[in-house]
């Protein structure tokens, strides 16, 4: 065939292996590749982010049984009085059942709840408040639904029974009857629960007054600034009869104290601003908490503690109900009146508290301060004080 007058003879540079147009082929596909590459990354994290979602979601168990029964007596109930405010009830499960459980006694079948805690989060959420309700208490328990699915019959008894008679919704309901206050959220943890939290934040630092050695908590520490890992730190919020004055007073105020310490060591620690040490504290905190429906995924319980991050320590007060012994009985508590009920109003009322250290705290007028001013002061402390200071 004859050449064509102005037809190239070879291949031009459009067409070459070298040419321009090669390059813009290999450039199509580098973008095209790239694109793919980023979005299939894209696509691994959000699965992975979705993974993680839902495994730390997955730890948490509803307590459906407890929201039954508390709908069932939703017309008894108190009305919650300030929009935004939110009243949450811990309670610590002395359950021998579970992983690692059995090792701090034998599982008889029933559980007690061996602290707990009613946490009042202000609705400007500019503080919180936490009171503890000492186990040994004498409240009107009512008749609350049983494990086997029969009923009890009311009774006036020590606070702790009430778990071990009707579990988390018994118990809520005995602590709306003693205060008045709307729980509108609550959270069991048990021993293990509670030793992973802190291992998970490598472990927290308490100042000793005096070495403590107990052979029945297994708890052998010197005195000054230690600190605890996650078996130790059970031991030490546990133990009563070899540290202090082996009041329960006294170990609930060592609670207040640890949770203070544990609130500062996660603050400063950076923990909830960075992935990396935030997951096995989640996974840690997650893994044994049985909580109401609404919190028992990690959306419910981010939408809880998103408005703590910015309290102040020192606006993280602990408290004990002001109380004094039982009348009838040295070894068991009973509320010192009025001060228990000017407490449980502000609450209520969403109104502050002070908090200041002194006084026996199991003696008529060892709660409120008598001071005619807006604002009562109690005794406890806040997040931001150390001992060892």
């Amino acid at each position: 065939m004859a050449d064509t007058p102005g037809t190239p003879l070879g291949p031009g540079p459009g067409s070459s292996a070298t040419g321009e147009g090669l390059a813009r082929r290999r450039r199509r596909r580098w973008v095209r590749g790239t694109a793919l590459g980023v979005g299939v990354l894209a696509v691994a994290a959000a699965a992975a982010g979705w993974a993680v979602y839902a495994r730390l979601s997955a730890n948490i168990t509803p307590d459906e049984a407890a929201a039954a029964e508390l709908a069932r007596y939703e017309r008894e109930r108190p009305t919650a009085l300030v929009r935004g405010a939110q009243n949450i009830l811990l309670i610590g499960s002395d359950t021998r059942a579970g992983d690692g459980n059995g090792a701090y006694g034998r599982d008889v079948g029933s559980e007690r709840s061996d602290t707990t805690i009613l946490l009042h989060l202000a609705a400007d959420r500019h503080s919180a408040t936490a009171v503890s309700l000492p186990r040994d208490l004498m409240v009107d328990v009512p008749g609350c639904r049983r494990q086997d699915g029969s009923r009890s019959e009311p009774v006036f008894a020590m606070l702790n029974h009430a778990f071990e008679l009707g579990g988390s919704a018994c118990t809520i309901r005995t602590v709306e009857k003693l205060t008045d206050i709307r729980i509108d959220h609550h959270v069991v943890v048990d021993f293990r629960g509670f030793k992973d939290m802190v291992d998970a934040v490598d472990g927290v630092q308490v100042c000793l007054r005096e070495p403590i050695d107990d052979e029945a908590a297994r708890l052998r520490l010197p005195a000054g600034r230690v600190t605890l890992d996650g078996e130790q730190a059970l031991g030490y919020v546990r133990v009563r009869k070899s540290l202090g004055d082996g009041s329960d007073t006294d170990r609930m105020e060592r609670q207040q104290r640890f949770l203070g310490a544990l609130v500062d060591k996660v603050r400063s620690d950076g923990v909830l601003l960075n992935p990396v040490k935030l997951y096995p504290v989640l996974d840690a905190a997650t893994s044994s908490l049985t909580t109401d429906p609404e919190l028992a995924s990690l959306r419910g319980l981010y939408q809880l503690v998103r408005g703590l991050r910015t309290i102040p320590a020192k606006q993280v007060r602990f408290l004990t109900v002001p109380r004094e012994a039982y009348v009838y009985d040295s070894n068991r508590d009973q509320l010192v009146e009025p001060d228990a009920e000017r407490l449980f109003a502000r609450l209520r009322a969403d109104r502050a508290v002070a908090v200041a250290p002194g006084g026996d705290g199991r003696s008529p007028g060892s709660g409120a301060s008598r001071d005619p001013s807006p604002t009562p002061t109690f005794r406890g402390n806040t997040a931001a004080e150390h001992p060892c200071e």
